[in-house]
């Protein structure tokens, strides 16, 4: 498969184009949001490392296929960031398929979304910058959302499954920053970073894979699937990864980031759905009010957060403002994959 052209963002004036794009990038979301029902659905608890093995050896030869020129344009130090990277997100996907096995879909797809307020609280931490009244806000909600959330049968020790998922949350929070800061892989292609990245996660998988005492094998996981469990392994590895990395590559360049980003942060939504009309799942009254919360918080959050962001560029000069936007534009384009890459 060769990688996508890309045209230039379309003029605002044209709203059915706008939609066209739109639709493609909330059915990301969608995929996004049922992948933790997916991968609750083929994985056991000896099954994990397997799995992700499974999963991204049929992502991977597609994307150095799609990019082996670029790939090869790395310079060391990208490869270094890119690598360093992988790791973390290797850490990541253990945290979350861990998580997924010992809670509820609906439980992992809303906690997981807390990200959305970790990432700007410890950038404030970073960066000494305070964030806005509203944000804190917002974040408070979204904390007490996740507390009711996980005591919807009455007030009771979290499950390690939701626990898993917080560290997850706190991890994705980690990369981000690390993206952001490792000064190698600003310039990199957001193909090649996320193929080098997966690249990397995978050795880790296949090396886990092969100590004793971490499950089962890779190869006799195979064997075991049925044809329910390959087709969720298929569903998580060519709509979760490969189709929503080409599809937010794609319309990254004819909408704006901002509303790539608004879209794909309706994930959490889909993923209470997946899990309260597919599994079953049965939150409680404290439960549903928590949802609600973490949902209302995290788009309250993400909306306070985008708007400290335009403030703050409102006092840059309008030719600094126009100069910095493609820069802007690759840097959320690298966050989408890198957040991609996660489900």
């Amino acid at each position: 498969m060769s990688a996508p052209s890309f045209a230039a963002p379309l003029p605002l004036g044209a709203p059915r184009r706008a939609w066209l794009t739109d639709l493609p990038v909330l059915l990301v979301a969608v995929f996004w949001g049922a992948s933790y029902l997916a991968a609750k659905g083929i994985t056991t608890t000896h099954t994990v490392v397997a799995v992700l093995v499974l999963r991204f050896a049929v992502v991977l030869p597609v994307l150095v296929a799609a990019g082996w020129t670029r790939l090869r344009a790395l310079t060391a130090a990208q490869w270094r960031g890119a690598g360093t990277l992988g790791l973390i997100l290797g850490g990541i996907f253990l945290l979350e398929t861990y998580g997924v096995v010992h809670t509820s879909a609906t439980n992992a797809g809303l906690i997981i979304s807390l990200t959305m307020i970790f990432t700007p609280l410890a950038e404030a931490a970073v960066t000494g910058v305070r964030p806005t009244r509203a944000f804190l806000t917002a974040a408070a909600l979204s904390v007490t959302g996740v507390v009711l959330l996980t005591q919807g049968g009455g007030f009771t020790a979290p499950s390690t499954g939701d626990l898993l998922m917080l560290l997850a949350a706190l991890a994705r929070t980690v990369h981000v920053l690390a993206m952001s800061r490792i000064k190698a892989v600003r310039t990199a292609d957001s193909l090649s970073l996320t193929t080098v990245q997966l690249g990397s996660a995978v050795a880790v998988f296949a090396v886990l894979a092969a100590f004793p005492g971490t499950g089962a094998s890779p190869w006799a996981t195979a064997l075991d699937f049925g044809p329910r469990e390959w087709a969720g392994l298929l569903f998580l590895s060519v709509f979760c990864t490969l189709f929503a990395f080409f599809v937010q590559m794609w319309a990254v360049r004819r909408t704006s980031p901002s509303r790539v980003s608004l879209l794909l942060g309706t994930e959490p939504l889909w993923a209470a759905a997946a899990g309260i009309a597919l599994a079953g799942d049965r939150p409680g009254a404290l439960g549903l009010a928590g949802a609600a919360l973490v949902l209302a918080g995290t788009a309250w959050g993400r909306r306070a957060a985008d708007g400290a962001d335009g403030a703050d560029g409102a006092d840059r000069p309008g030719r600094a403002r126009e100069a910095d936007r493609p820069g802007r534009a690759r840097e959320a384009d690298r966050s989408g994959k890198a957040r991609e890459a996660d489900r």
